[in-house]
């Protein structure tokens, strides 16, 4: 039997309102404690809006800043530390990965951040967050598919559909609910390090890819798909198009091309549902985007009707002024509804709340922001299955998706030249003669954010290298060799030549020079000086200069970034497909000629925009 003194009847509230006190400052007038067991919000059968509007009613500004929060794993400084300030997201930058790196770890870490959030007061989950952006490459194990650039070659919507949900699939798996994807860039310099993000120089050719993956990864629109993961359609806006092609540089622009080319996808994301939007590290005419109140606020959110939530990049808000309070509220009041700190949560705690109890952020900017962020919550089913769908992790790079993935690879590849049709080869032939660095290396073939933020050449992931794959595709009778640097081939009917870039990401894939290595070039001389007819695959993140040697070259592919699965890089070279993969960027005769567009008013590439060769 339950009898309560009166001693405790009125000490009991006192201890209630202690217990809501967080480290960042004490309640303030508006926050109560009242019980939400049976709260509206808590209806699922209720409109979306309706529950967002009940739980925003009450909320404390300590649990509505929470929300606001979007902090990195590894910087937790304890893991209680959600519930202490009720932090609405998690994430993995590239690389940041539990160990082991399985997916039963994954599911492990996350569902246990999980349970903090769902102990708080109004039990508001978390969201967990990764770039997934070619297949879930944070997880070792998981199928790596091309990348954006090789996807634009395909120009098939459908596979780029069948991609996002297979990644949806492979996160789900693995405990996540958002993928910081897809990349809607439009590249306009080939010097540029993410130029393999973007699917194309051509914004139509983005729009389209773009809602494909949207579409796979969230699943359509009105449609309540049981396995799904946010989209977060980045980097907001013109990251593309800065000067030289430097990251995090300046993009100068006519506003009609800012709409035409830079815009333009991200119209196409909201009108396909993108439930949120990652704003870019650099800036427009100047101004950097995650100050720009004009394009954030007014445009996307005004003109275009985002009703999603807008995201920063890793510490993106940090640049904007010289003191971080100034960073926080440039940033809020130009509409960033979720910051990406990464690691000093509690400094931007403090300093959003306070910016809000001075005065300098209006509490309605905080409401339309939280609102926002928990509209997606609702939405996305995550407040009713806030825990890891454990019945996809045996999917996760299972032969079904690697299936796909050989799919996408074979409708990547861009026959550029093909010298009296010397492709395909013969499975029969007697000899193989194999070369260069990318041609025993999946690490190379992946390329930058697979299993660590920049890449790594020996990196060991499951899949196929194109050597293997050109082993298993011959007839038992043919010798198939290798040599690295190309000594040695003499006598073999045939060179296959795999050169290219080694793995990089943002900032350091920045080139000024994007000729051959003197490595490539030298691996190619080498097979042609014993005489023997080359076939040159370029593994590369962009267009290459490659004008000083493709005479001397009998056939050449631009194979791109295509992941894990070599076999397709075998299947156009040997004829089990045709190939069909156009290019997606203009190729470059020179350096002096960079940047070369599709519809300059002087346009003279090597190879124009959707050139591609077939087979007879």
């Amino acid at each position: 039997m339950k009898i309560r003194t009166i001693a405790a009847v009125l000490i009991l509230p006192v201890i209630s309102i202690a217990a809501l006190c967080v480290p960042y400052g004490c309640l303030g007038k508006q926050e109560t404690a009242d019980d939400p067991a049976n709260a509206l919000y808590r209806d699922a059968s209720l409109p979306v809006e309706d529950r967002v509007s009940d739980l925003l009613s009450r909320m404390t500004l300590n649990e509505k800043c929470g929300q606001m929060a979007l902090v990195e794993r590894m910087f937790l400084k304890q893991d209680d530390h959600i519930r202490e300030y009720g932090i609405g997201g998690i994430l993995s930058g590239g690389g940041s990965a539990p160990h082991p790196n399985t997916p039963g770890s994954w599911i492990g870490m996350i569902d246990s951040f999980q349970a903090m959030a769902l102990s708080t007061r109004l039990a508001v989950p978390i969201i967990y967050g990764s770039d997934a952006v070619h297949g879930n490459n944070n997880l070792a194990g998981a199928v790596i598919f091309p990348h954006n650039i090789g996807l634009g070659a395909t120009r098939d919507p459908k596979l780029v559909e069948d991609i996002g949900r297979i990644t949806a699939i492979e996160m789900t798996g693995a405990g996540m609910h958002w993928n910081f994807a897809p990349c809607l860039a439009v590249p306009q310099n080939e010097r540029w390090g993410r130029t393999y993000e973007g699917y194309s120089e051509y914004a139509p050719l983005v729009s389209e890819l773009g809602i494909a993956y949207i579409r796979g990864l969230q699943g359509p629109l009105n449609v309540n798909e049981p396995v799904s993961v946010i989209a977060s359609a980045k980097h907001y806006l013109g990251d593309g198009g800065t000067l030289n092609g430097k990251d995090r540089g300046n993009t100068i622009a006519t506003e009609e091309k800012i709409r035409e080319v830079y815009l333009a996808p991200y119209k196409a994301a909201v009108k396909a549902g993108t439930k949120s939007v990652m704003v870019s590290f650099s800036s427009l005419n100047g101004k950097q985007m995650h100050a720009h109140r004009r394009f954030i606020t007014d445009i996307l959110k005004g003109e275009l009707g985002f009703e999603g939530f807008v995201v920063s990049d890793w510490g993106g808000i940090d640049f904007i002024a010289p003191r971080y309070r100034d960073c926080v509220r440039e940033s809020v009041l130009a509409g960033i509804d979720m910051v990406m700190i990464p690691d000093k949560y509690e400094e931007f705690l403090l300093t959003l709340k306070a910016l809000v109890t001075e005065g300098d952020i209006p509490m309605e900017r905080i409401d339309d922001a939280v609102s926002r962020i928990l509209r997606v919550k609702f939405s996305s089913g995550i407040f009713e299955t806030p825990y890891a769908e454990k019945s996809t992790a045996r999917l996760i790079g299972c032969e079904e998706h690697r299936i796909k993935a050989r799919e996408a690879v074979s409708k990547s590849l861009v026959v550029l030249k093909n010298r009296n049709n010397i492709l395909p080869l013969s499975k029969k032939i007697k000899s193989i003669f194999v070369a260069g660095k990318s041609a025993d290396s999946i690490g190379n073939q992946c390329g930058g954010w697979t299993l660590t933020w920049q890449g790594l050449s020996d990196t060991t992931i499951p899949g196929t290298s194109i050597l293997e794959a050109i082993r298993n595709a011959v007839s038992p009778a043919t010798r198939v060799s290798y040599s690295e640097n190309g000594t040695g081939g003499k006598g073999h009917d045939v060179a296959v030549v795999v050169i290219g870039e080694l793995p990089y990401a943002e900032m350091y894939g920045d080139k000024e020079n994007i000729n051959l290595s003197v490595v490539d070039a030298d691996a190619v001389d080498n097979c042609r000086k014993e005489g023997l007819p080359v076939v040159v695959i370029l593994v590369s993140g962009r267009p290459m200069i490659v004008t000083d040697y493709i005479a001397g070259w009998d056939a050449f592919i631009a194979a791109w970034l295509p992941g894990t699965e070599g076999a397709g890089v075998a299947d156009i070279l040997f004829g089990n497909v045709k190939p069909s993969g156009k290019l997606p960027y203009s190729w470059p005769k020179n350096s002096a000629q960079l940047p070369v567009n599709y519809g300059d008013e002087v346009y003279e590439p090597l190879f124009p925009f959707g050139f591609g060769l077939t087979f007879q």
